[in-house]
């Protein structure tokens, strides 16, 4: 284990190359948000700041963004009007290289409740360093589009949906998206409160006229329907779990769609899972918390679900192989006391571990071989009289055929409220490899001093190697760690008192 020294902000410090953003001097507004920008390849792209001016308008309020390349030096800014209901605004980088500013959260406060609404995303053009509303598209029951340019507060959107449910017996719902080719794809169904029926997938040209459609569940009800999971799209196909109840049986199959025609050009059962583990195969929350539990490469598409007992108990993971080639499917799981016991003697059934502390998933990692590692924290929940709790980290490494290949504890004192010491993750080497980050925070019983170790730990052919990176924070300081361009780290450092807000990128030794 080799150890590298880090001190923070205005100390010396000892690395080779470092660079310092002061985000206050960026703009004059409030600063409400950083967060990392990544491409359509998961590539770093850089990151973009949020400022707050306050309200502007009836329904507005003023915000001002600030992109930074992945050396942190500024490269775009501009101030816009947004929705008075956006707290602030997140990014994220589209399929056609836009940024796209999505609302983080609801600002209560500067509008009465009967007026409340949903704030729309903004769009930027990073080339001309312009920015709009996100226009969206309402798909009408008569088979038209409706361009929505203001958004319907909530109470006016429950009175709409009464008034329809009255009227028809049903809501008409539907949703509509862009295609990374051009064009649109939108879904459609009746819900009748108890059930849904008349669901339909379509494709429609940039000029919105329908190029094809696909209709199933047709004569849904509660006993007897259909449902279709879209587990990914690409340029040819879309790739789909079909699921049929009939009574009280269920079947499952993969349906291949061909996105030019709308045709099934596969259609196969999914067997080798409970129902319960199939029919939640395609998401995997942790606590609140959704973890990113799949990835598309050339040939094949790789997903990590829970396995779960018909009374939905976890009892492990389960992989899901889609091949492309021939649309087969693979299915393969590990079960917690069977597979884990010669690594974790005191685990159950149910992923329990010792005195109350259950394995808590934080992370998955997905190798081109089908190979996976899971990234697992002890995790206590909070009780009547006891705070959340978190202990070590536990790594499941598998092989391509899905068996337990190894199992790393990362050993770490008892962390109280904070629910996860786990930060995050990145893939190394064009995708081959992966470095994940965890912190482990401690106080000097002797001088109360605040402490915590960065853990840097890289899984490189194979090979685990782990480096530790003592923090120093100054009183009434915090240091958050972000994730930054591949063998870096940025480091924030923050007193709201002290109107200090910088950030830092490290290099790191691997």
């Amino acid at each position: 284990m080799k150890k590298i020294t880090l001190l923070m902000f205005g100390l010396v410090q000892t690395f080779a190359y470092s660079q310092t953003q002061d985000l206050t001097a960026l703009a004059s507004g409030e600063h409400t948000g950083m967060n990392a920008l990544f491409d359509d390849k998961d590539n770093l792209y850089g990151y973009v700041s949020i400022y707050s001016y306050g309200k502007s308008g009836e329904k507005t309020k003023k915000f001002e963004y600030v992109i930074l390349d992945k050396n942190l030096n500024p490269v775009a800014n501009k101030e816009f009007e947004g929705d008075i209901t956006a707290a602030s605004y997140v990014g994220y980088v589209d399929s056609k290289g836009q940024i796209i500013l999505k609302p983080s959260g609801i600002d209560y406060t500067l509008v009465k409740n009967k007026d409340l609404f949903t704030p729309v995303s903004m769009v930027i053009d990073p080339k001309a360093n312009t920015i709009t509303r996100k226009i969206y598209y309402d798909y009408q029951e008569n088979g038209t589009f409706k361009e929505l340019n203001e958004p319907k507060n909530w109470k006016e959107q429950r009175k709409e949906n009464r008034e329809e449910k009255k009227e028809k017996g049903y809501n008409y719902i539907s949703a509509v998206g862009e295609l990374k080719q051009g064009g649109y794809f939108a879904i459609e169904y009746k819900d009748f409160g108890k059930y849904i029926s008349n669901n339909s997938l379509m494709k429609f040209t940039p000029e919105k006229k329908e190029v094809w459609k696909y209709s199933y569940n047709t004569n849904g009800d509660k006993k007897n329907y259909s449902a279709l999971t879209v587990l990914e799209k690409d340029e040819k196909y879309m790739y789909c779990i079909m699921k049929k109840v009939s009574d009280d049986k269920k079947t499952f199959n993969l349906i291949v769609i061909d996105m030019q025609t709308g045709k099934e050009v596969s259609n196969k059962p999914v067997t080798g899972f409970s129902d319960e583990t199939i029919d939640n195969i395609d998401t995997f929350y942790s606590g609140y918390r959704k973890l990113d539990n799949d990835k598309t490469f050339d040939d094949k598409m790789v997903i990590v679900g829970k396995t779960f007992s018909p009374s939905f108990d976890q009892l492990g993971f389960s992989r899901l192989i889609v091949n492309k080639s021939d649309f087969s499917t693979s299915a393969k799981s590990i079960h917690f006391k069977q597979d884990l016991t010669t690594y974790l003697p005191k685990i159950n059934a149910n992923g329990y571990v010792e005195n109350g502390y259950m394995l808590h998933s934080r992370d998955m990692y997905f190798m081109s071989d089908g190979s996976v590692g899971i990234l697992t924290e002890k995790y206590k929940p909070m009780s009547e009289y006891n705070a959340p709790k978190t202990t070590d980290l536990v790594y499941i490494y598998t092989d391509k055929d899905f068996k337990v290949k190894d199992v790393k504890v990362f050993e770490k004192e008892k962390t109280k409220w904070f629910n996860s010491d786990y930060l995050f993750s990145q893939y190394l080497n064009d995708g081959k490899d992966v470095v994940f980050f965890y912190r482990d925070y401690q106080k000097d019983q002797v001088t109360k001093e605040k402490k915590w170790n960065l853990f840097i730990n890289t899984i490189i052919d194979g090979k685990f190697k782990q480096e530790i990176v003592p923090i120093s924070e100054k009183d009434n300081y915090s240091v958050t760690p972000y994730v930054a361009k591949e063998g870096y780290i940025l480091l924030r450092e923050y007193n709201e008192k002290e109107k200090f807000n910088k950030i830092r990128l490290e290099r790191l030794n691997y």
